[in-house]
């Protein structure tokens, strides 16, 4: 059982592109400067349907973290006609200040500690560092407060993936991880027509997150220097779950050393040898799928994926049997939000969990895809560890 090495929270965010990263942004508040991976999303086409309202209801929400990233405003929390942002907070005053600019919100906090104990607020959304994603969630939860959190949902630990589905269960209320792929135009347009049946069952996906390690993005007590691959997985492992809704039953992961001098494993919190890891996974219908994490490729990167299934593929473009396609546009947004980064992906996920809320279901993003997801990285990089040994990986199933 791995344990969540570092803890400590980071108002690091990683904000703009896959939670692992794809935005712009700075090393530093002011400093902007080109992080690998970042896209910008081109303004998009006035959309053919409109965003229609399920309340006119307010939903308070606060926000903690602001980091090198600046996730806590990249959402778009504060330009949704549901939303009050009522406070925001981060451990260092000048970013704290910068994030309560950026949301337009005047109450702030010093930690997110502090934040949760105001009963006004109903979520809250965590984008602190990576290592204190999980016991933060709980904390929100456990002060009886939705919560949404970015990528991954538990970092390195199986023991903190089970509190955490434990603690949602217990608490009746949402939980949603801004997997930025899942609102990625090639994997909603996959999820969206294996959900009409255009692909039948999948036989094979692939998934890629290749983001070069250098530049180095800062990070809170350097939790990214280092990072195992698999850790940080679920750009990658969207490209099935994403689709499917389903799971990784079982993994045989093989890995490369790290070419980079700071990222070898005496130079790393982590004892990581590895720069580069693929999984081979077994998926809970009988597929195979391909699932790779890197941070040695220089050059073309991002997150990516195809998926095979026996009435037709997806790669790029749809082409199978089907003839009668679904709308694969994506999802429309309320006046004034923007679509952001992550290939469009931020105001989507923003939205999806505040309508969530507002219509008392499930969101999108459950506690179980959020773990299953993250759990199949932590067992691959054991897998890894052990010359690529086929391991069993825990099953998280949503209970409504």
């Amino acid at each position: 059982m791995m344990s969540n090495p570092a803890s400590r929270r980071s108002f690091l965010q990683t904000v703009g592109l896959g939670a692992a990263a794809l935005g712009v942004a700075g090393t530093a508040l002011g400093q902007e400067k080109k992080i690998q991976g970042f896209d910008e999303t081109p303004k998009e086409p006035k959309p053919a349907r409109k965003w229609t309202p399920v309340s006119d209801r307010k939903l308070r929400v606060g926000i903690v973290g602001y980091g090198v990233c600046r996730f806590g405003a990249a959402f778009s929390f504060q330009d949704h006609p549901n939303v009050t942002v009522a406070a925001v907070s981060d451990l260092f005053p000048d970013r704290c200040a910068e994030l309560a600019k950026a949301c337009r919100c005047e109450k702030t906090y010093p930690s997110l500690e502090e934040m949760i104990k105001d009963d006004a607020i109903e979520a809250v959304f965590v984008a602190t560092d990576a290592p204190s994603h999980a016991r933060h969630c709980i904390d929100v939860l456990k002060h009886g407060k939705h919560v949404a959190c970015a990528v991954p949902a538990t970092f390195g630990s199986l023991e903190d993936a089970d509190k955490l589905f434990e603690t949602v269960k217990a608490s009746g209320l949402a939980y949603m991880m801004f997997e930025t792929s899942y609102f990625r135009p090639d994997c909603y347009a996959m999820r969206t027509i294996y959900n009409a049946g255009g692909f039948g069952k999948l036989v094979y996906s692939e998934g890629e997150y290749y983001h070069y390690a250098v530049p180095e993005i800062a990070s809170y007590k350097n939790w990214r220097v280092g990072l195992p691959p698999q850790w940080y997985p679920t750009h990658s492992n969207a490209y099935y779950v994403g689709v499917t809704g389903g799971s990784f039953t079982e993994v045989s992961c093989m890995a490369m050393p790290s070419v980079l001098d700071k990222l070898r494993p005496e130079n790393n919190v982590y004892k990581n040898p590895f720069g580069t890891e693929i999984a081979l996974l077994r998926t809970s219908d009988g597929g195979t799928a391909r699932m790779g994490v890197s941070w040695d490729t220089p050059g073309d990167g991002g997150e990516r994926g195809r998926i095979r299934g026996q009435r037709g593929t997806f790669y790029e473009k749809y082409q199978g049997l089907e003839k009668n396609l679904p709308d694969t546009t994506p999802t429309p947004l309320p006046q004034g939000v923007a679509a952001g980064g992550h290939g469009g992906s931020h105001g989507r996920l923003m939205d999806e969990f505040v309508q969530s809320i507002l219509q008392g279901r499930k969101p999108l993003v459950d506690v179980a895809q959020a773990l299953n997801m993250s759990v199949a990285g932590v067992v691959s990089h054991l897998s890894a560890l052990k010359d690529g040994e086929l391991m069993k990986i825990p099953q998280y199933k949503y209970w409504a």
